[in-house]
This record gives C-alpha cells, sequence and structure tokens, in this order.
C-alpha cells in the first residue's frame, strides 16, 4: 500500500479504485452473512478524493442496494490528515453517511495537527490509535502517555478505541492494561 496509494492518488486510479473496494466490501459481507451469519461492519480505507463526488451517498446506497445488505455494512475509514484537508466540505457528506447508519471511523488518530474539537462536531463512531504510539509502548513512558490520554479522550466521548500496529505481545499486553480491548496488528494476523 506504501507504493501503490501514492501512485493510485497521483494517476486519478484512487477513485475507481476505492469504487471498487466499497463493492467489493459489500459483495463480501453478504457472502459473510450468507454463509456465518455476519452481521458487523466492513472497513473501507476512503481518499479525500472520494468526498469530491456529490453522490458519494447515493453511490454507497446503490453499492449496498446491489447485494442486499444494510447500510451499516459498510464503515468508512478516513484519515485524520485528510480529513483536516478539506474539512469544511466532507462535513455534509459524513452526517449524510451517519444519517443513512455508515459508521465513520478516524484512522491515524493523533498524527495530525488539528484541533481536537472536530472530535465533539463530527458524526465519528471511532478512533484508530496510529501506529507510532503502540510501536514504542512498554519502552517509553511517553508512548503510554499519549496512548492513555486517547483511550480516554475517546472513551469520555463515547467512541470506539483501536489500536493498529500492534505486533508483540508486550505492545499487546500493555495496551489491554490501559483500557484497550481492540487492536490489530501482525501479532493476531497479516493481512
Amino acid at each position: 500500500p506504501g507504493d501503490f496509494i501514492p501512485l493510485a492518488e497521483a494517476t486519478g486510479l484512487i477513485v475507481p479504485l476505492s469504487e471498487w473496494a466499497l463493492r467489493e466490501a459489500a459483495r463480501q459481507a453478504k457472502v459473510w452473512q450468507l454463509n456465518f451469519g455476519f452481521s458487523d461492519a466492513i472497513a473501507v480505507n476512503l481518499p479525500n478524493r472520494l468526498f469530491e463526488r456529490s453522490d458519494l451517498v447515493e453511490h454507497i446506497h446503490q453499492c449496498v442496494s446491489a447485494y442486499g445488505v444494510p447500510h451499516r455494512s459498510i464503515q468508512l475509514e478516513i484519515t485524520e490528515n485528510n480529513l483536516m484537508k478539506d474539512l469544511q466540505n466532507v462535513i455534509p457528506s459524513l452526517h449524510r453517511l451517519n444519517e443513512v447508519g455508515v459508521e465513520i471511523s478516524i484512522d491515524d488518530f493523533g498524527t495530525g495537527y488539528s484541533s481536537l474539537a472536530y472530535l465533539t462536531t463530527l458524526p465519528i463512531s471511532e478512533v484508530k490509535i496510529d501506529r507510532t504510539f503502540v510501536r514504542d509502548l512498554g519502552i517509553t513512558p511517553q508512548s503510554s502517555a499519549v496512548v492513555t490520554a486517547i483511550i480516554a479522550l475517546a472513551r469520555a466521548l463515547g467512541l470506539r478505541v483501536i489500536a493498529e500496529g500492534v505486533e508483540t505481545l508486550r505492545q499487546m499486553e500493555v495496551l489491554h492494561r490501559l483500557g484497550c480491548r481492540l487492536m490489530q496488528g501482525y501479532v493476531f494476523s497479516r493481512p
């Protein structure tokens, strides 16, 4: 992803790639629903460029309708930096998406240089602690302090919190001790 996503963004292929990812997530949600009774959401990373579409909500509606799954089957992940680049233009789409049941997650949380005020005004349901803070857990007290603050902030705002980039048992144990119950990373499984 570190190689092909910047290339896809530079060439404009990120839009059809993201549209495909949305359709594929809806299709996979239906397969898992039929085979396993799956009823959770599948997260799809959404680039800012897709928010330029005036019909984004309708496009997501078409994706889920085509496979007969509810809107809540799709969760959109937006990186904090991308969100802050064009916040005023993104806000109306986020609210419309939230109204139809699509949840919004802020990815790479803590890496942006933005005001925390947006956390109280945007219809988000989850923050994902960036791997840069997880990497040094159990090694530097600063990392634990930042992660503790993010967890407390998310909880106080009623948001789910997920730690990204968990690669060692030490990191997992520290996160668990700090109260973070949702994690993702190589310690659990490779993508």
